[in-house]
């Protein structure tokens, strides 16, 4: 019989797939990254517990091209800054690949809020243009002229928080705890510009970035960059508590019914 190719793997096949992850080379990436002051009211609310605010209420769009092995992949990334348990990082909202194969790891192993979408980054000359969009709207745009070379940072690491859960079969809660995943990345530059520009955040029902306006828009940059991650799990959280931030994650058709954040006009 011809060999069942869903069928079981052998352990040697197991342990080649294994050998050929920890031998992958260094994937540069082509970014641009915009972030801004917003409402710290705002913030605030988007946090599920355990995650506190930082001492300024920051947003970070990340849009990237990654050269990945055999194509090229859009990722983008939307995240608020956050704080546990003395470690300061950031929490993204929402995550959109270009590729299938790119959300699978991300969403099942560290818990990463990734969705299919349409990233894109674009420079002619001194002209760049980067955006994240879903559903035909770019809810994000950045977009501006490269105004000089920037000093290029020493490697460093960073922190995502992510909320790795299974909602139940029943569809009441989840099944099993969730858990509050730190994963480190370890970064390396070596391309760094400035860009004068702007931020452009677009309604949309399904990714509502809107509701954290640029207030103060603090920098631009585009840059190459390459990295590796590592996740833990840092705590079991409460399922009561994160139930109402679960909407985050799907695209939820009762957003439509939600209204403004109190206060807004």
């Amino acid at each position: 019989m011809a060999r069942v190719r869903y069928g079981a793997r052998t352990e040697r096949e197991t342990a080649a797939t294994r050998g050929a992850s920890a031998r992958l080379p260094d994937i540069w990436s082509t970014g641009v990254v915009a972030c801004w002051e917003t409402d710290p009211d705002a913030v605030a609310a988007v946090l599920p517990p355990p995650l506190k605010p930082t001492g300024r209420p920051l947003v970070r769009a990340t849009v990237s091209k990654v050269d990945l092995p055999g194509y090229a992949l859009g990722a983008g990334s939307f995240a608020v800054a956050a704080a546990h348990g003395g470690v300061d990082g950031w929490y993204p909202l929402v995550m959109p690949m270009t590729h299938e194969r790119a959300l699978t790891g991300g969403r099942e192993v560290f818990g990463e809020p990734k969705k299919l979408g349409e990233v894109t980054v674009e420079r002619d000359g001194l002209v760049v243009r980067a955006s994240m969009a879903r559903h035909g709207i770019a809810f994000v745009e950045v977009r501006g002229a490269v105004s000089g070379p920037l000093p290029l940072p020493e490697p460093a690491g960073r922190t995502d928080f992510y909320f790795k859960f299974l909602p139940a079969v029943d569809g009441s809660g989840f099944d099993g705890d969730p858990v509050l995943v730190h994963c480190v990345r370890h970064e390396k530059v070596r391309r760094l510009e400035r860009v004068t520009g702007d931020v452009v955040l677009r309604e949309s029902l399904y990714d509502p970035v809107a509701d954290l306006p640029v207030l103060r828009l603090l920098e631009i940059t585009i840059g190459e960059k390459t990295s590796d991650q590592r996740g833990r799990v840092a705590e079991r959280v409460d399922a009561q508590a994160l139930l109402p931030y679960v909407h985050q994650r799907y695209d939820d058709p009762l957003q439509a019914h939600d209204g403004p954040p109190e206060g807004s006009v």
